[in-house]
């Protein structure tokens, strides 16, 4: 198993949760996050005093999927979340021990 953390565009959320729908993903953690990378955030004018936003506003996806449907999903990801500027996010692909689903105790792929 395969856990897939993707940092994204807010704007580009329901795009990718379509997209990863399309390929049978059936569930993800949502979280707004915010940081920065190669932007180190920008200046923004209110009401005529320029001041700097440092951390810019993302979204966070985490996504379990098992090993075969690790690559798909990273695609789809990266296929919905570009737009081809900077700040499109990143993703990252870690190994899963084991998995549990609380409600009837299965475990691995049959909690997925």
């Amino acid at each position: 198993m395969k856990l897939i953390i993707a940092a994204i565009k807010p704007y580009k959320l329901e795009e990718v949760r379509e997209a990863l729908s399309a390929i049978g993903v059936r569930g993800m953690m949502v979280t707004e996050i915010k940081g920065f990378g190669t932007q180190s955030g920008h200046t923004e004018i209110y009401r005529g005093a320029e001041y700097a936003v440092n951390f810019v506003p993302k979204a966070k996806l985490e996504i379990v999927v098992s090993s075969a449907m690790a690559e798909p999903v990273v695609q789809a990801i990266q296929t919905a979340a570009k737009t081809g500027k900077i700040g499109d996010g990143k993703i990252f692909v870690l190994d899963v021990a084991q998995a549990v689903r609380v409600r009837t105790g299965e475990i691995d792929a049959d909690a997925l």
